[in-house]
């Protein structure tokens, strides 16, 4: 799969590519193209044998017009400035698009979780927690998990930030396990706004989900619940992936029979009754529905060209490069963006934030119910958008209606120049 294409140059790209449908004036849009500020620290961690080891790490606050940063925290080695500054991008625009009042921020570090202890990555945790201390907070900047990150290192945050603050402030960080004033709904949130967003194209484009054949590119977190919410509505998924390799059946998988096979294995890989196909295998595959849900840049546009599947629903940020946009809109497939399919993580950390800030706690139907209704209202405004201004693809139309949210804010903010 390709890596060449630089998230952050591909950001500004689409950023570009809706403001030619805005009247907006062009020195504001570089501004709508460029963070605020990075943060860039070395973390000095002392390992298990008591030697000292060097984790670069970063905290990129894009925009804050519409209300504190929000982003996830990730742990891979292929974190960088420039991915963490896209990362970041893209959240301002998902939090824009299903109209929930935050900015958009990320953050990284350079590191493979695999490699060390618990110990040391609660160490590596605690001392990034401290690096954050002055820029985050309940009103400031509100990080959650990301890839390679979960409710274990949110709590080790929440509890050295509180610590060196000498307070309690649930709402500084998101993603937290529900003792520690997490929310019911988080863990299934990005894999639920996926079936959603899907749900919503198929009845859109007068298809039937009943039936139809999906393939899903990575089963973590999002894609394993997108895979399983996207059978009950009588799917059938024919494909599934991990960074191993992918396995294929066309009789359709038993995605949660798979999912218990990797929690035991660490894989996906063979699984009982199923041919072994490559990751470049299963984007390829004659499917109604592809949902590409690992990391970013999967579908450069020479695999493009070779992509059958109908309909594109992505569950992981940035997974289509620019190119790989315009080979798919020229071919007729329907891409639904991944901030709005991948955008119930940040609406229900919202939602938790809502519930820290009120000490109030919501039951798992209700913040469904509200999810659902936040990425049907945001899907029904970017088909209004499309179809209103003629517009190319929908990943045009969901940055048509989040610029303007975002300019709007600034205009009735009194900053406007």
């Amino acid at each position: 799969m390709a890596q060449e294409a630089n998230p952050f140059e591909s950001l500004q790209e689409q950023i570009d590519d809706a403001a030619a449908y805005l009247d907006v004036r062009e020195d504001f849009i570089e501004r709508l193209k460029n963070p605020e500020r990075v943060l860039e620290t070395n973390l000095s961690v002392e390992m298990d044998d008591g030697s000292i080891e060097l984790f670069r790490a970063y905290r990129s606050q894009f925009n804050g017009d519409r209300g504190p940063y929000k982003g996830g925290i990730r742990y891979h080695p292929g974190v960088t400035r420039d991915e963490v500054k896209a990362l970041s991008g893209w959240m301002v625009y998902k939090c824009a698009v299903v109209d929930i009042p935050y900015g958009g921020g990320k953050g990284g570090i350079v590191i493979d979780p695999k490699d060390y202890t618990e110990s040391e990555l609660e160490r590596i945790s605690r001392s990034f927690a401290k690096e954050l201390r002055p820029f985050v907070g309940e009103d400031r900047d509100i990080p959650a998990p990301d890839v390679n990150t979960g409710q274990r290192e949110m709590n080790w945050i929440k509890d050295t930030y509180e610590t060196l603050e000498n307070t309690t402030a649930p709402g500084v960080i998101t993603g937290k396990a529900l003792e520690n004033g997490g929310s019911e709904g988080r863990v299934e949130a990005t894999g639920r706004s996926t079936m959603l967003t899907a749900r919503e194209a198929f009845k859109y484009l007068d298809r039937d989900i009943e039936g139809a054949t999906v393939a899903v590119q990575g089963y973590g977190n999002a894609g394993s619940v997108a895979a399983k919410l996207i059978e009950d509505l009588g799917a059938n998924i024919v494909a599934v992936s991990d960074s191993s390799g992918g396995i294929y059946d066309p009789d359709g998988l038993d995605t949660r029979a798979v999912k218990d096979f990797k929690n035991e294995t660490g894989t996906v890989s063979d699984y009982q009754d199923t041919e072994a196909i490559t990751n470049e295998e299963l984007l390829t595959l004659d499917v109604d529905l592809l949902v590409p849900a690992a990391l970013e840049n999967a579908i450069d546009g020479d695999l493009a060209k070779d992509v059958q599947a109908d309909i594109i629903a992505e569950a992981a940020n940035g997974p289509l490069t620019p190119r790989a946009d315009d080979v798919l809109t020229e071919r007729g497939v329907h891409v639904f963006p991944d901030i709005l399919a991948n955008a119930g993580g940040v609406t229900v950390s919202y939602f938790e934030w809502v519930q820290n800030r009120q000490r109030f706690y919501w039951t798992e139907e209700r913040v469904n119910e509200e999810l659902e209704r936040v990425i049907v209202d945001a899907f029904d405004n970017l088909v209004d958008a499309y179809e209103t201004h003629d517009l190319p693809n929908f990943r045009t139309a969901a940055y048509v209606v989040a610029i303007r949210r975002v300019v709007n804010s600034y205009e009735s903010s009194g900053n406007w120049p």
